[in-house]
Parts: C-alpha cells; structure tokens; sequence
C-alpha cells in the first residue's frame, strides 16, 4: 500500500510538471532575458532576479557539488557489477540497481531533451558565452536531488552500520540543501527553472521508490561485499 502511494504520488507531481510547462510558456510571458529571450511568469520571475543578483561563487559551489553527485552514478555502476560477478545472473541483480540505472538514466534523457526543446533561457549569459543557454528545468537541482535523495533511500540496503548510515545520509542531504540553496541564490536559473526542477524531481523520487521495491540488499562492510539473501 506504501508503495501504492509512491506511485501516486508519482503521477501526481509529473502531471503538476508538465502543467506548469504549460503555465510557464502561457501565463505573463515577457521580454525580460538577455538577448531578447522571453519568460513565462516575468513579473516574478524579473523580481526574483532583481532581488538575488549574480553570484558566480554560489554558482561554481553547486557545480562541484554536481560532480559529487555524479560520482554516485560510478559508484552504483560498481554495485551493480559486483553483483552481477558475485551472483552470475542479470536477474540475481538487485531491483534497487536497476531503478537507479533508469533513474540515472531519466535524468540524463531529460537534460538531453530540454536542451533541444527550451522552455526558458538563462536570465544572464555565463562566461565563456555569447548566448543564454536553456535553464528549464534547472539540470543541477533535478540531479542533485535525484540523485542525493535515492542514494540516501538506498543506503539502509547496504550499509549495515547504523552510525556509518547516518553519516552518509546526512552527508547526501546537506549536498542536497546546499545545491539547491546555493542554485536559488547563484542567479543563474529563473524562479519557476527551480520550482520546475523540484516538481519533476519528486515525482522520478517517488516513482523511483515504488519501481526499486524492497528487494534484497547487501553490506559494503570491512570493505567487502556481502549479498543477502
């Protein structure tokens, strides 16, 4: 039934974000970005931008702190190919892995389709630029949160260790926090670019946890793999 609420949920946050595309290219577009862009929501959004400024430093921490992310994506790879080593069969892979695959995989889909299909320019050019690039949904919120997030769900499955787990989970939830802060603050993303990357964000979490269902897990302590069965 929990689960049953995951996907639910799911839905429900995916069809918010696909409505508020719509809303976002509909409702009070102005020509408010660099190059002659316009913006859906432009009187907040050029309130917003008005308000936080530029800051460049905000905005080379979250992305470090994306690479860090990144990082996860190899280390999951890694699992995965252990387990498949260990256990001999694509089958015997934990569920879990796989849901991380699709939803690593989601996110660099989307990243590449939103890149094609732009719904905002960024509200400033970046150095090293002469054009705004696409901005929605902000690509470093949606990874940071996808990807911090579910790591997070999916240490109980493989840290055995309470107080190691609690560490590593609060870890990915501070990246989580400053990423998201520090890319609200950096000014390199509209308003309604973050607001668009939390939507879509909680739904591929909550559609993640219902797909990645409570099969096995195994233990990384003492530095070796243990399977559980």
């Amino acid at each position: 039934m929990k689960k049953k609420g995951n996907l639910i949920v799911g839905i429900i946050f995916l069809i918010l974000f696909l409505a508020f595309i719509v809303a976002v290219k509909r409702f009070d577009v102005g020509v408010i970005g660099p190059a002659g862009t316009s913006v859906g929501f432009s009187h907040l959004n050029a309130k917003y931008a008005e308000l936080i400024g530029v800051n460049m430093l905000f905005y080379d921490i979250t992305n470090y702190l994306g690479y860090f992310a990144l990082s996860h994506v190899a280390v999951f790879a890694f699992v995965g190919l252990v387990q498949l080593i260990k256990r001999r069969s694509f089958a015997e892979v934990d569920r879990a892995i796989y849901a991380l695959g699709g939803l690593y995989a989601i996110d660099l889909g989307m990243y590449a389709f939103f890149e094609k299909v732009i719904i905002n320019y960024r509200p400033i050019v970046l150095p090293g630029f002469t054009l705004p690039e696409a901005s929605f949904p902000s690509s470093h919120t949606v990874l940071t949160i996808t990807v911090m997030a579910s790591t997070a769900i999916v240490l109980k499955r493989y840290i055995e260790n309470k107080g190691l787990r609690i560490t590593l989970q609060t870890i990915c939830l501070i990246v989580l926090a400053v990423t998201l802060v520090g890319r609200l603050l950096c000014g390199a993303h509209w308003l309604t670019d973050i607001i668009g990357g939390i939507l879509i964000s909680t739904a591929l979490l909550n559609l993640f946890v219902f797909f990645a269902g409570d099969s096995r897990g195994g233990s990384f302590e003492s530095g070796r793999y243990k399977p559980k069965h």
